[in-house]
């Protein structure tokens, strides 16, 4: 099993702020708008070197959607920033009407996704915003596993023409992957290779797969383990190419089963070259308030779930 290094730990939040920060320095055209969450998205160090490119729209997320949209008729870059839940589902038939359906080239940067946002309980910690946007045609739909890997998605959906959902959150998590990395939208990562069984794993759940894959070792169990840190283009090529070696696979996400990582990769599998697969996520629940640790724990999305779902698998080979 590769050994990973971990430079420091770290909000993905943070890599956001990071990338958006380096854009307004390198690129004029790109914007940025927010329903009155400036510093929950990390967007201060944006606002005070370009503040003629900052919209405060305050608490009217679908209004910041619209507008966003006019805005790319102009030739401007929008990223548009709130948490995830209010920039998917309360604002769902305007990503729809007004950004998807006519391509626009709009970021929706979501942050506070998933169960992790802890305390604020089931009302802010949407579960489902995956599913919701990689079902609109044309949406690309991007989840980073750590605070450099976001910083490195935001610049690459900057460049990128279209319209792009951009998830990430809270909690601070193990920062592992390289600084300066390139970010290849629809381009998977294998960050170990293994024989017995694929686990593919996106955000959070990237670090969790690791410390799974390191117990799973010392079981005599070779573990592959990739990275979809895009969901939607999903690199069918690296998945194919893994579940064939392997013959069974597992998924890991903090969102519902339905809609997610999971659903997406079972699709591919059933036209293409069928095989075990187990997926770790949030059965058909909402959260509610507690830490993240005993949110993931008491949902079934943490380090022994992944365990528990290769030991499982790999007997249905």
């Amino acid at each position: 099993m590769k050994k990973f290094e971990i430079l420091n730990i770290k909000d993905t939040r943070s890599g956001f702020g990071e990338g958006l920060t380096e854009l307004g320095r390198s690129n004029p055209n790109v914007v940025a708008l927010c329903a009155d969450l400036i510093g929950s998205l990390k967007m201060d160090e944006f606002i005070k070197e370009n503040p003629e490119r900052f919209f405060q729209i305050g608490i009217a997320e679908a209004n910041m959607m619209g507008i966003a949209a006019g805005l790319t008729i102009g030739g401007k870059i929008p990223f548009a920033g709130t948490f995830a839940n209010f920039a998917s589902g309360r604002v769902y038939d305007q990503i729809r009407q007004s950004i998807a359906y006519s391509g626009k080239n709009v970021k929706i940067a979501a942050s506070h996704a998933g169960l992790t946002l802890g305390e604020d309980g089931a009302t802010h910690q949407i579960l489902e915003d995956i599913g919701l946007m990689k079902m609109l045609p044309g949406m690309v739909v991007i989840n980073p596993c750590d605070s450099n890997q976001t910083k490195a998605a935001t610049i690459a959906a900057a460049a990128y023409d279209g319209p792009v959902y951009l998830r990430f959150g809270r909690p601070k998590v193990p920062n592992f992957t390289a600084l300066n990395q390139k970010f290849e939208i629809g381009k998977a990562v294998v960050l170990n290779e293994g024989t017995d069984v694929t686990i593919f794993a996106t955000g959070h759940l990237v670090w969790k797969a690791i410390l799974a894959g390191e117990i799973l070792e010392q079981q005599g169990i070779s573990v592959e383990i990739i990275n979809i840190h895009t969901i939607k283009p999903l690199d069918a090529q690296a998945v194919l190419a893994s579940v064939r070696k392997t013959k069974c696979v597992v998924t890991a996400e903090e969102h519902q089963m339905n809609g997610g990582l999971g659903d997406s990769i079972a699709q591919l599998l059933a036209r293409e070259f069928p095989a075990p697969i187990e997926f770790v996520a949030v059965n058909d629940k909402f959260g509610e308030s507690g830490t993240e640790e005993q949110l993931m724990t008491k949902y079934g999305i943490n380090t022994p779930n992944i365990v528990e779902a290769v030991q499982k698998v790999i007997k249905r080979k």
